[in-house]
């Protein structure tokens, strides 16, 4: 049990581990709601075990989600079926790496958020619109990380649609591929029994396609989001304690503006945010092999910011 414990404070000390952090997010809920569900069930509560989940699983009904508005983001790391789960974090995984190698860990964050937020407000949005949908509507609720997981899958084929994944029984195909095949079933799916979940794909696969457009035009629209975790995890990081440093009046200290002071803007060799434009378009149109020595450096070192 102190192994495990070990592993959780490890996962979430250690710097750039984002990926990492998301999968072990979503693997704790299901062992934990799978635990509960199990209990509750062989104890005779399992009506009471449903009506706990409405305040975990995002409702199609607007009127109960102005009362449980959070579902819109515990929808997305909430899982019941073990499969679900599985194919979710296998890809979250395999995709999840080539964000966070060429984008790094923000980015990846930013886009499973991101993902997770569209998908759920186009859920949201048609299942109280369209008319198909809602004499769909009552008692329909949704959860699962998949709108996430197609925004970083469609986000990765945008940004490297030439990188090469070697598929058990199929052999080496491009991203481009797989994202599109995800995207066409998620379409075909819209009208079927897992209509809102299908939605949700196509809201977290456009914003997907958006973000990496819009940073390859040398815009980051997750930087209000970034902007909102920097400042929670402020409040729970602790802060050093205060010292008193003794001042001899006889040699007193005073501030120059020739006094260096650091900073990641000027640090020699640090590359410019055109520069990792230029070097995301060449990987769009080359593939990441093409680069050189001095630009696969130059993105890593982007990559750590």
């Amino acid at each position: 049990m102190t192994s495990i414990f070990d592993d959780i404070r490890s996962a979430f000390t250690k710097g750039n581990n984002a990926l990492h952090q998301l999968i072990f997010i979503n693997v704790v809920v299901f062992a934990v709601l799978i635990v509960l569900r199990t209990i509750m069930t062989l104890s005779g509560s399992g009506s009471t075990f449903g009506y706990l989940m409405t305040f975990l699983s995002l409702p199609s009904n607007l009127q109960l989600f102005a009362f449980r508005f959070w579902t819109l983001i515990t929808y997305f790391f909430t899982h019941l079926e073990f499969f679900h789960i599985l194919f979710n974090m296998l890809n979250l995984y395999w995709f999840g790496m080539l964000i966070r190698e060429y984008l790094g860990d923000k980015r990846l964050v930013n886009l499973y958020i991101l993902g997770g937020l569209a998908g759920g407000l186009i859920y949201l949005l048609s299942y109280n619109t369209i008319p198909y949908l809602q004499l769909r509507a009552e008692g329909s609720f949704m959860m699962g990380a998949s709108g996430s997981v197609i925004a970083i899958m469609v986000a990765a084929a945008t940004l490297l649609p030439n990188y090469t994944f070697n598929l058990i029984l199929i052999g080496p195909i491009r991203i481009k591929y797989i994202a599109l095949v995800m995207v066409l079933l998620s379409i075909s799916g819209a009208t079927g029994g897992n209509a809102g979940g299908n939605i949700a794909h196509l809201g977290g696969a456009l914003l997907g396609f958006f973000y990496v457009r819009q940073l390859q035009g040398g815009s980051d629209m997750g930087r209000p989001l970034q902007a909102v975790l920097g400042f929670f995890r402020g409040l729970f990081q602790r802060r050093s304690p205060l010292k008193v440093a003794y001042k001899n009046p006889n040699r007193p200290y005073s501030a120059s503006a020739s006094s260096p002071v650091s900073s990641a803007s000027n640090i020699p060799g640090n590359p410019s945010q055109l520069e990792i434009d230029q070097i995301l378009d060449k990987i769009s149109v080359s593939g990441y092999e093409s680069l050189t020595k001095e630009e696969k450096q130059k993105l890593f070192k982007a990559s750590q910011k």
